[in-house]
C-alpha cells in the first residue's frame, strides 16, 4: 500500500484528467446543474487557495511527502486536509456542472478520490508523526481528517508561517486555469448542444 500511496502522491495532479475528459465528452448539463456545480467547484477552489496561502508552494511537491511546518492555521484549524477536501469539492462541482453519466460518473470519481486521498494522507500522517511528534498527536486528536469541525483548533506553541495570499494565488495559477478551462469547455458544449 505504501508504494501505491507514493504513486498516487507523485501523480495526483494527473489522476483527475480521465474523469474530466469524460465529463466534457458526455456533458448533459442544465442551467441548474451548471450553476450548482460551478458554485461547489468555486467553494472547493476557495478552500484550496486559503490553505495554500498558509502552507505555501510546498503543497506542489511531487517527490517525497514532507513539509517544513506543521500548519494548523486557516482551514487547517478546521480540517487536517483542506487541500484534498477542496479538490474533492472542485471535481464534484465540475461533475455536477457537466451532469455527465449522472450520478454514476460522479459516484465512481468520488470513490476513487476518497481512496486516493486516504492512501496519500496515511503516508503524510506517518511523516508528520515522525517529524512533529507530540505537537502533531495533539492536532491529530483534535482536528478531523476530512470533515471539518465547527470551531478552530488553537495551539500557540506551534510556530506558523505567515499567511501570504499573493503566493497562494501564484501557486494556484495552474489549478485556477484548469478549473476555468474545464468549466468553459462544459459551457461551450452545453451551448452548442442547445442551439
Amino acid at each position: 500500500m505504501k508504494n501505491l500511496a507514493e504513486l498516487f502522491f507523485r501523480y495526483r495532479s494527473y489522476t483527475p484528467i480521465p474523469f474530466l475528459i469524460l465529463m466534457i465528452i458526455f456533458e448533459n448539463a442544465s442551467v441548474l446543474s451548471l450553476i450548482t456545480g460551478f458554485i461547489i467547484a468555486i467553494i472547493g477552489e476557495a478552500v484550496r487557495l486559503w490553505g495554500v496561502s498558509w502552507a505555501g508552494s510546498e503543497t506542489r511537491t511531487t517527490g517525497k511527502v514532507g513539509g517544513t511546518y506543521l500548519i494548523i492555521s486557516g482551514p487547517f484549524a478546521y480540517v487536517r486536509n483542506p487541500l484534498y477536501l477542496g479538490n474533492i469539492l472542485m471535481y464534484l462541482g465540475l461533475g455536477i456542472m457537466s451532469y455527465a453519466i449522472f450520478p454514476y460518473l460522479q459516484i465512481v470519481a468520488l470513490m476513487f478520490f476518497i481512496v486516493q486521498y486516504y492512501l496519500i494522507v496515511k503516508a503524510e500522517e506517518e511523516y508528520l508523526f515522525k517529524t512533529f511528534g507530540e505537537q502533531y498527536q495533539k492536532y491529530y486528536n483534535s482536528v478531523p481528517r476530512f470533515f471539518p469541525r465547527f470551531t478552530p483548533h488553537r495551539d500557540d506553541s506551534v510556530e506558523q508561517p505567515p499567511f501570504k495570499i499573493h503566493e497562494g494565488l501564484k501557486s494556484e495559477r495552474r489549478t485556477l486555469q484548469a478549473l476555468f478551462a474545464v468549466s468553459i469547455l462544459i459551457l461551450i458544449k452545453f451551448f452548442l448542444s442547445n442551439t
